[in-house]
């Protein structure tokens, strides 16, 4: 009886951990991964950094690669087993974290969130790159990293690689100061390969298939 309360609350607060992280794909597991789809991804490589010895040692995760390899899910198999392992995880598009750090400074939200960003022991920025930074942006992503830097954890993903994140950002001495604090201590992981949105379509109809549709 003592093991199994000790299961049941150890499950419960994986639970909680997990609705608390807000991931884009939820049900996404490390047991899932695909590791037959060419892109690139090794099996050594993310088993290993699926025992989380990075997240203890506040080390970070980048994800890169074109549109549709994975990146989001992958990331999302991460941050639910990093909550498996006990870790506090939140997950946000880089894109709506500036808007809502926007609204935030408007209604007087803007310290609790910085808090809650700056907290949280695994923080996933998903979609990094998908637009150049404005000034205010530059200095609330400076302000995020800094934070956490040898404090937490960080996992990124975008789709334009690292070397051309300091152009991303344009100011070069908060891109030097940014980038110190994000890519120095980091783990990459660079996917390769076709969509697998493409990859996992169902095949498009011949002519006289389309031709028995309109035709019964």
């Amino acid at each position: 009886m003592l093991d199994r309360e000790i299961a049941m609350r150890a499950d419960k607060r994986v639970r909680n951990r997990l609705a608390s992280a807000k991931l884009r794909f939820p049900e996404a597991s490390i047991e899932d991964i695909d590791f037959a789809a060419p892109r690139g991804l090794d099996r050594r490589n993310t088993m290993a950094l699926a025992q989380g010895e990075w997240l203890k040692t506040h080390e970070n995760l980048i994800l890169t690669g074109q549109t549709g390899t994975g990146k989001s899910w992958l990331a999302c198999a991460f941050g639910r087993q990093a909550a498996r392992l006990d870790h506090s995880v939140l997950y946000v598009r880089v894109p709506r974290l500036f808007e809502d750090l926007a609204l935030a400074r408007l209604d007087g939200r803007y310290p609790r969130l910085i808090d809650k960003l700056t907290r949280v022991q695994l923080l996933i920025l998903d979609d990094f790159g998908t637009h150049s930074l404005t000034d205010q942006q530059r200095f609330q992503l400076f302000e995020i990293v800094e934070e956490r830097y040898r404090r937490k954890s960080t996992l990124i993903t975008a789709q334009v690689p690292v070397a051309r994140w300091h152009d991303l950002i344009a100011n070069p001495t908060v891109a030097d100061a940014i980038l110190d604090r994000i890519v120095h201590n980091a783990h990459r992981i660079t996917l390769q390969g076709d969509s697998m949105r493409k990859q996992k379509a169902p095949p498009l109809l011949t002519g006289d298939e389309n031709g028995e549709i309109n035709h019964p």
